[in-house]
């Protein structure tokens, strides 16, 4: 889905008025959800299973964690991993199948159908936790350490795909990025949801940083949150002169590109962009532009994996 995340979104002092006008179809989805976990049906698989997903919409991580359990779970297991086929979400299918095996259908029972064919034993879902057809082993919800619940409503109102006491059904929360006061009081409210949670924190690390550190960017990106991306240039002081944001899983167009590297010469600077946004650029299009590749590292990675594998 392509879209703009609303600023009242993320207004955690007090609720703003569009909110409140809002509510009423939040409680549409609350009807929806509450129906979904309590009459559909799930389905058991013979595979061992484990969901990547969130309940704040875009931008909290998935996708780098599944890179991760897939990095580490191949080394066990014939591994696949399952996205769900949107046609946005082709930059992430790209990053991922460059080292993985990813299947991409309509539905993630045909994936599942696909993966069994091919004698898969664990499959790494990225995305999914509101599927409530599928049973699977592990469900990891993933949480931005500065959005974290945002306002706390459910869609149209706020961030939110579910209630935050959804946590109740799902065993690890991790929150990636810098950790802070925000984060350590969501940390004790999730935990007094769910006592029973384990809770990882994980930190976005370059893996090419030294080759930019001695230039200076005009950035653009289009992704769920994009003050991770800026942030981790500050963090390892990466120069750049502004940020051009768009929507998530933006579409780039030839114009687009023109208005940026105009830019760029008129501010004697080079165009920088994330990973993902690379790839959904055309390879015509691709040409003096730079990414950042990064990679999500788990804190207290040894005790993560320990608990993974013993539930699997």
């Amino acid at each position: 889905m392509i879209f703009y995340k609303p600023k009242f979104w993320d207004k955690k002092a007090h609720i703003s008025l569009i909110s409140i006008l809002l509510l009423p179809l939040s409680l549409i989805v609350i009807i929806k959800n509450y129906y979904e976990n309590g009459k559909i049906k799930k389905n058991f698989y013979d595979l061992k299973t484990i969901c990547v997903g969130n309940i704040y919409i875009g931008g909290t991580g998935k996708t780098p964690l599944v890179n991760n359990l897939a990095d580490h779970f191949k080394k066990r297991f014939r591994t696949f991993i399952i996205k769900k086929n949107y046609p946005s979400h082709l930059d992430e299918k790209k990053l991922l199948e460059s080292k993985h095996k990813v299947i991409f259908e309509k539905t993630r029972e045909l994936s599942i159908t696909k993966a069994e064919n091919e004698n898969a034993e664990l499959l790494i879902f990225d995305d999914g936790l509101q599927e409530k057809k599928i049973n699977y082993d592990l469900k990891i919800v993933c949480f931005n350490s500065i959005q974290l619940e945002g306002n706390g409503l459910i869609i149209p109102a706020g961030p939110l795909r579910e209630s935050l006491n959804s946590i109740k059904s799902y065993d690890v929360v991790v929150i990636n990025g810098d950790q802070n006061k925000e984060s350590k009081k969501f940390i004790n409210k999730i935990i007094k949801i769910n006592p029973n949670l384990k809770i990882f924190t994980g930190k976005y690390v370059p893996k090419n940083y030294s080759k930019l550190k001695k230039k200076k960017f005009i950035l653009f990106s289009g992704i769920g949150n994009p003050h991770t991306f800026s942030d981790t240039l500050k963090r390892f002081k990466i120069k750049f002169d502004k940020y051009q944001k768009f929507p998530d899983h933006y579409d780039y167009k030839e114009s687009d590109l023109q208005k940026l590297k105009k830019l760029a010469k008129n501010k004697n600077c080079e165009l920088l962009t994330t990973e993902k946004d690379y790839l959904r650029l055309k390879k015509t299009f691709r040409k003096d532009i730079s990414f950042l590749k990064v990679e999500l590292l788990i804190d207290q990675e040894k005790q993560f994996y320990k608990y993974l594998n013993e539930r699997l």
